[in-house]
């Protein structure tokens, strides 16, 4: 009797197929996902709502105004066209409001060291990055806090540099262990330009600091025309101290910046229910009008200057008076500002994925990803703080930093939606496959010609089978994090000084962080 002959599994050969797919490196305009896709299709304002926000916000600019501004700013804006109340409080026409905006620079680039790393800003092209002025560090091993050193700012740095979906490295924490405020804000430059060659941002603390860090970014560009030419670092700035405040001190950081050609982000972070009105639509009002005050601020300046339209209003749980970044409330609120930037046509920047969950766990995991998710739905060209911040911005991990990167990918395929057309269709796959096929898909031209660009894989996330996991030794997601995190900070930095250029800065500039 024969053998029966052996069955060929039919899957065996499409699995071999995938495999070989994913292990080949892809174009960087045909990944599934990538820096820059167009958002915009969630919508929670109607374009009623948009107008009704927008004259209440140039109502409160007319009729309430903003105190606090410094003599020279007083001079620029008064000179544009504000008016100085005996109150002291600068109020500005909204005519005047109207011709900033038309001076104002609607498409910019933010640019990387590696120019490969430029962010196109325009229209609802959406970007992810860190921010934020975390004080401590989140030990996953341990589960407890500490406070962040310099080494872990440049930690940090290195990780994101590495990860696909973090497209900017905004100083996501503060290097306690700097004391001097000047020192602090020159090691934090080293740290981050040193780490990532990707777009930075970061903050001054006064304006006394600023030169120092202008000639050491000078001194890594090459020269003041090199800088200006390709200024690869923004100034996050607090211009105002909400509610209606200018921040006087801020206010002169943002006019040097703006001298040495730097980009600016006018940051706007009042809490809803605090700093701010309790309503999520007035929230929004107050920020919007901030903004377009720091707007006729720049185009006063230095009309077309690059500046980033930054509301980032906050929620408070009001039953304790605490902040909650996670919370839906942050999601819609973050949202509706993004709809405002796309109004005005600006370049727009605003918070989310934020956990207030101390550790990455589910509610961080949940927190992080809806916000996330709405903010590049809404198409908000610059998301801060998306990966990394936890404890409603007072700790940040490097696990969930890179666990983030999964989660992003994951919002911006979201973002780009679902494309329909003739192949998208399918008909032609259907017929061949129902109508004498094989009777599915996993083996079909087009299921092998799309696996890689119409779909995306997480690095780190497990999708095997509960007995495929317990072979596997039953994985954990944070020990897998914590393995990639130092697998990265094993290898040097790509973006590390040569060591004639290295040896410059730490002659010329009080550099903190040992030699690499």
């Amino acid at each position: 009797m024969n053998a029966e002959p052996k069955r060929r599994n039919p899957r065996a050969g499409g699995r071999a197929a995938r495999h070989a797919l994913r292990a080949a490196p892809l174009a960087a305009d045909v990944t599934p996902v990538r820096a820059g896709l167009p958002g915009g299709t969630f919508n929670p304002l109607s374009q009623d709502d948009i107008l009704a926000i927008h004259e209440a916000a140039l109502t409160a600019l007319e009729e309430i105004g903003l105190a606090d501004a410094p003599p020279s700013g007083v001079e620029i804006m008064t000179r544009a066209g504000a008016t100085l109340g005996e109150d002291k409080r600068l109020r500005f026409p909204r005519a005047l409001v109207m011709q900033s905006l038309e001076l104002a620079a609607r498409e910019i680039t933010l640019q990387g060291r590696d120019p490969a790393h430029d962010l196109h800003l325009s229209g609802s092209k959406v970007h992810y990055g860190t921010a934020g002025a975390a004080v401590h560090m989140v030990d996953v091993e341990t589960g407890t806090y500490r406070e962040s050193t310099l080494q872990d700012l440049y930690d940090a740095a290195r990780i994101a540099d590495r990860l696909d979906n973090v497209h900017f490295l905004q100083r996501p924490m503060v290097p306690r262990d700097i004391p001097d405020a000047q020192e602090m804000d020159l090691n934090t430059l080293y740290a981050c330009v040193s780490g990532t060659t990707k777009h930075i941002g970061t903050s001054f603390v006064d304006a006394v600091t600023v030169p120092m860090c202008l000639e050491f970014l000078r001194e890594v560009a090459g020269s003041d025309e090199a800088w200006r030419a390709r200024p690869f670092v923004s100034n996050s700035n607090c211009f105002v101290v909400p509610p209606m405040k200018f921040a006087t001190e801020s206010c002169l950081v943002m006019e040097a910046c703006i001298d040495a050609g730097m980009p600016v982000l006018l940051l706007s972070a009042g809490q809803a229910g605090a700093t701010a009105p309790a309503p999520i639509a007035g929230a929004i009002v107050q920020a919007v009008a901030e903004c377009l005050a720091g707007v006729v601020y720049v185009n006063a300046m230095a009309p077309g200057h690059p500046a980033i339209f930054g509301t980032w209003p906050f929620v408070s749980d009001l039953r304790t008076g605490a902040m909650s970044g996670g919370s839906g409330e942050q999601a819609l609120l973050t949202a509706g500002c993004a709809q405002m930037h796309r109004f005005y046509g600006l370049p727009g920047g605003a918070a989310a994925g934020i956990a207030d969950a101390k550790l990455p766990d589910m509610q961080a995991g949940w927190e992080q990803g809806i916000s996330n998710t709405l903010a590049g739905l809404a198409g908000l060209n610059m998301v801060y703080e998306a990966a990394g911040m936890h404890a409603s911005l007072l700790g940040f991990c490097l696990e969930s930093l890179i666990l983030g990167d999964d989660l992003i990918g994951q919002a911006l395929r979201c973002v780009r939606g679902i494309e329909v057309n003739s192949d998208t269709l399918a008909l032609d796959t259907m017929r061949s496959t129902c109508l004498g096929g094989p009777g599915h898909y996993l083996g079909t031209d087009q299921t092998l010609r799309l696996m890689q660009t119409e779909f995306i894989y997480p690095a780190l996330a497990d999708r095997s089978s509960p007995k495929e996991w317990e072979e596997n030794g039953r994985p954990e997601l944070l020990k897998k994090a914590t393995a990639r995190k130092e697998e990265i900070l094993g290898q040097r930095s790509n973006a590390v000084f040569d060591a004639g250029l290295d040896a410059r800065l730490r002659a010329r500039f009080p550099v903190k962080l040992p030699v690499q």
